[in-house]
């Protein structure tokens, strides 16, 4: 079985990476959608919320599974028997950025990471950006999926 993990805090899922899943969908057999826990990060969205956004999502779908993991996610893909790190570029600050913890997960543990470039319509999209709309009650509608328009 080729099975993904795309790991990320998710704090909301946006547009942006519902398109690398979708277009991850038909290269693995199973994709784990892992909710990074990290007790030193403060988010908007519980944990609880974050999962029933993504579970929300893909309910339909038999091929994601949709956790929670805390610590290393090299360690994490090992527990779960994933070959594969499923991961999405933006731009080049986003693949400096990946590069090297690529490199490291494969050098610790033999995960190979895949990197998908998003989709030109949803290159700008981020987390980060999307809390920041939100806060400000700006229009986020066109950055993250139902589930979470309706939050």
């Amino acid at each position: 079985m080729r099975r993904a993990v795309f790991p990320g805090t998710f704090d909301p899922i946006t547009l942006g990476h519902l398109d690398i899943i979708n277009r991850a969908l038909p290269l693995f057999d199973e994709i784990i959608i892992a909710i990074g826990v990290n007790a030193d990060k403060k988010t908007m969205f519980t944990l609880e919320e974050r999962l029933k956004f993504i579970e929300d999502i893909f309910k339909d779908e038999e091929k994601v599974v949709v956790e929670s993991y805390s610590g290393l996610t090299a360690k994490y893909c090992i527990e779960k028997d994933a070959q594969f790190i499923v991961r999405g570029l933006r731009n080049t600050t986003d693949l400096n950025y990946e590069q090297p913890i690529a490199q490291t997960n494969y050098q610790m543990t033999n995960v190979e990471t895949i990197f998908l470039i998003c989709s030109p319509e949803v290159s700008n999209i981020s987390s980060t950006i999307v809390r920041d709309v939100m806060r400000n009650n700006g229009d986020y509608s066109k950055l993250v999926p139902t589930s979470v328009k309706s939050k």
